[in-house]
């Protein structure tokens, strides 16, 4: 059953979630990736007012789903005031400008939800350097696409080529030199984390994993009776918490990590590694489930 959603008082931005029924996605891996995509939307502050599935050979290459389920998406959206559609899966540059202009209203795929909540979460400028590394790891092959479509525009001026590619080869050199500056900057915060490691001398390490919101905040302070930001929300931890935990005899470092998300965007995969330090580190790893 799909779920439906009880509306609040408060005015709350109302989303459709998109998602596909293929030979790779089941239908059941189907619901399961739209139950965990509207828990994103809700931590991203959306409420999702329904759901929309299309069992499909594979994506259109302009629109992702076919013709007809977007017009009939497009019907529903207008008739209950939806101010997003969120697909759940990643859009190419092309197909989210299709889609933009089909709907009206803003579109967002998984990939852009789960760094929109990120940049929201970050706190310290380790996890916002990672943030926004992914961001323009994302944005970078999406600038060509972004500029054919102005270049579009300009069809009738009586000018040729020229304004687009030298603005878009300025855009790629910018967006390049920023991503090697944030690199540079993650390696030195990178090599100060490792001091630190080394630094707590020989006593042996635990690290909380498994998936965001699983209560591995929760269990943390309630081992170390530390106060670690917990929340009923999926990525409320973006950064590495270590404590000196005490059980009778026994001392130990306790770490609470960033959660595992199904479909996660290969550029966060990149960006997190540095955070993923403690885990490989740890003597013992503590699976939450």
């Amino acid at each position: 059953m799909k779920p439906e959603p009880t509306l609040t008082s408060n005015k709350k931005r109302l989303a459709i979630l998109v998602g596909i029924i293929s030979k790779s996605q089941e239908e059941d891996r189907s619901q399961e990736f739209l139950e965990e995509l509207q828990f994103l939307a809700e931590t991203y502050g959306v409420e999702t007012k329904k759901w929309f599935t299309q069992k499909i050979e594979k994506p259109d290459k302009s629109t992702f789903i076919g013709k007809g389920k977007v017009e009939e998406i497009k019907t529903f959206g207008k008739e209950h005031q939806i101010d997003m559609i969120i697909f759940d899966d990643e859009l190419s540059p092309s197909q989210q400008r299709n889609l933009e202009k089909a709907f009206g209203i803003k579109i967002l795929d998984r990939t852009n939800l789960i760094l929109e909540i990120f940049s929201q979460r970050a706190q310290t400028a380790h996890a916002k350097a990672q943030v926004q590394l992914a961001r323009l790891q994302y944005l970078l092959p999406r600038l060509t696409g972004m500029w054919t479509h102005l270049e579009r525009q300009r069809v009738g001026t009586g000018t040729r080529g020229g304004s687009g590619e030298k603005e878009i080869e300025t855009d790629r050199r910018n967006i390049r030199d920023k991503i090697s500056a944030l690199k540079e900057q993650l390696k030195v915060i990178d090599r100060q984390m490792a001091t630190q490691r080394k630094s707590r001398g020989d006593m042996i390490r635990v690290a909380l994993v498994g998936y965001t919101n699983v209560g591995k905040s929760t269990i943390m302070n309630l081992l170390s009776k530390s106060e670690v930001f917990a929340e009923n929300k999926l990525f409320a931890t973006l950064d590495t918490t270590v404590r000196k935990v005490t059980i009778e005899n026994l001392y130990f470092l306790l770490s609470d990590t960033v959660g595992f998300i199904r479909k996660l965007p290969t550029q966060l995969v990149e960006s997190f590694k540095s955070t993923l330090d403690e885990v490989r580190e740890a003597d013992v790893l503590l699976h939450v489930v």
